[in-house]
């Protein structure tokens, strides 16, 4: 399967003539074993709150169905594999009673499905809010009564209240510069604190959620960075290869933090992690000391390489 960090750091490796060659080969195979990984992440949400549209955001991909019309465009759970990553997209929620039972159990047995090693096939949920509508049982139901129970690791649930712009039915939103005035801001972290508050009282776990648009491009920095922190550390670099590399789209945050540096530090240092693990897994002592080395010098520049277009590059 082709990762074009590993590519790089794998082509980094093989021009450095100063390693044992066993060492390096070893390295090297191993290498070839982490392309093979596999990151899922399911998507969950009502109808019409912007799933299809935010994974085409993040991903740059038109695989994901957008809906325009009254009827959900995405009928079943549906799998999309771009590179190592694995999406699922639900189906809209919240139509049918009927229909909300059969994918309710769709979604449990996806959450509960198991890869050949006994291991959890999902390693998030994401699930998105519509921030135009304050009414969000479905949401909420769907938290409670479906993920939670299934998800093991709770942390890995990611709470993402999507068309923040449109909180206040559009009303200080500043179309020009396409974000929040101070009054939406304001509105909007009451919002995320009465969902968070909202979650912990009916199923007592703590979440962060964070608001985003995935239609006018704001937060979708913090909303990958957020994504990125929830998901197991040794996987995170699996990212970079399926995300939009349009710079516009990730231009557009809160000044919170710059988390476009932090995703690229999130991402080197799963980078080292899965690499210096893939030297520990092969060889013992001193051997590991001649190949951690090797690591270090090459992965600043591959990370830089390949996330290039999100701008202000790690060292």
């Amino acid at each position: 399967m082709r990762n074009g960090i590993l590519e790089s750091i794998s082509s980094e490796i093989e021009a450095d003539n100063n390693q044992v060659i066993s060492d390096r080969d070893i390295l090297l195979k191993n290498i070839e074993q982490l392309k093979q990984q596999k990151l899922n992440i399911l998507f969950v949400g009502a109808t019409g709150v912007g799933k299809s549209s935010t994974i085409n955001a993040i991903f740059n991909t038109e695989v994901a169905k957008v809906g325009y019309s009254v009827d959900p465009e995405t009928a079943t759970i549906q799998k999309f594999e771009i590179d190592n990553m694995v999406l699922w997209d639900t189906p809209g929620l919240g139509d049918n009673p009927e229909k909300d039972k059969r994918y309710a159990v769709e979604i449990a047995n996806a959450l509960k499905a198991k890869d050949n090693n006994g291991q959890l096939v999902v390693d998030e949920v994401v699930v998105l809010i519509d921030g135009s509508n304050r009414d969000m049982k479905t949401a909420y139901e769907v938290i409670e009564n479906v993920i939670v129970p299934f998800i093991g690791d709770t942390k890995r649930i990611i709470i993402a209240i999507n068309q923040c712009d449109m909180a206040l039915k559009g009303r200080y939103w500043n179309y020009d510069v396409k974000q929040p005035e101070e009054q939406l801001v304001s509105f909007l972290n009451e919002k995320v604190l009465s969902v968070k508050n909202r979650i912990m009282e009916s199923t007592g776990i703590s979440t962060q959620p964070i608001y985003y648009s995935a239609l006018h491009h704001y937060n979708i920095s913090k909303l990958l960075l957020t994504m990125l922190r929830g998901m197991p550390e040794n996987k995170r670099f699996l990212f970079t290869d399926s995300l939009n590399k349009n710079p516009e789209i990730w231009k557009k945050n809160d000044e919170i933090e710059d988390y476009n540096v932090e995703i690229q530090q999130e991402i080197k240092g799963s980078l080292s992690k899965a690499l210096a693990g893939a030297a520990k897994g092969a060889v013992a002592g001193a051997t590991v000391g001649r190949l951690i080395p090797v690591i270090g010098p090459v992965v600043g520049a591959a990370v830089g390489a390949v996330l290039g277009f999100l701008g202000g590059l790690v060292d």
